[in-house]
């Protein structure tokens, strides 16, 4: 038979014999305005911060409509060719009656929901929080900033058709590749990811065909999954097409 003095409930949990924890009760912590504000980081309050970004950006996004993420690099000066062609892929997704989805930062970022907003368009920034970024850019017409990367991500996923990739570094390279292990590990629908910048991307490719590729790391089709384009029209088309389900969905093979 137990011993009751051996025996706490705290909510949902129920503590007995050696995991009894002595002290003052949750209300009497969370009211007493005198103690001390170490709970707001611990792992507990940690759960709803990541709860509340999920809420808001499910409750932000949820009618947006027909979306496309664009990544690309934050470093990308407004005078450089790739910003003109993150331009123009912005403009033209929106004419196409996409809405655009960025990271909401500056370079790439930036030049994408410029071309969208000045094209009229539905221009959506996702910022994350990081210590060398100062905020959402002025093009940006719905922006949510996020603590965590994957809740960040999930949206991404979630309300993008498609995803744009410009030339960029470690945090676009990133987004590719994890847009890639979802469509080839069928963790979501297929959907186009076009990458632009036929010079730019073409040591990457060629190290993906020529070693890991050989080295039966991938299959042959993984590679499918991506186009590589210096036309933006050709990008914004393949959108149109996924939309309209005229794209041919590549059908990644299964790793054995």
């Amino acid at each position: 038979m137990s011993d009751d003095s051996q025996r706490r409930v705290k909510g949902r949990e129920i503590e007995r014999r050696g995991q009894v924890t002595v002290g003052s009760t949750t209300d009497q912590r969370l009211l007493d305005s005198r103690g001390p504000t170490d709970w707001v980081h611990t792992d507990p309050w940690r759960v709803l911060r990541i709860q509340s970004e999920f809420v808001e950006g499910f409750g932000s996004l949820a009618e947006l409509g027909p979306a496309i993420a664009v990544f690309g690099s934050a470093r990308t000066p407004a005078d450089h060719p790739h910003y003109a062609v993150g331009e123009e892929a912005g403009r033209k997704l929106a004419e196409a009656g996409f809405a655009v989805i960025t990271g909401g930062g500056p370079g790439a970022m930036e030049a994408a929901n410029k071309g969208a907003c000045e094209a009229g368009g539905v221009s959506v920034g996702l910022g994350i929080e990081l210590p060398f970024e100062s905020g959402l850019n002025q093009w940006v017409d719905k922006g949510i900033n996020f603590r965590y990367f994957f809740a960040r991500k999930t949206m991404f996923v979630k309300y993008s058709q498609g995803f744009v990739v410009l030339p960029g570094g470690l945090g676009t390279l990133d987004e590719l590749f994890e847009a890639l292990t979802l469509v080839q590990t069928q963790k979501v629908t297929s959907f186009p990811i076009v990458l632009i910048g036929t010079a730019y991307w073409k040591g990457m490719l060629d190290w993906l065909r020529d070693t890991v590729l050989t080295e039966g790391k991938i299959n042959a089709k993984d590679l499918d999954m991506m186009v590589v384009t210096d036309d933006v029209d050709e990008a914004v088309a393949l959108m149109v097409a996924a939309r309209e389900d005229r794209w041919p969905t590549p059908t990644p093979e299964r790793p054995e």
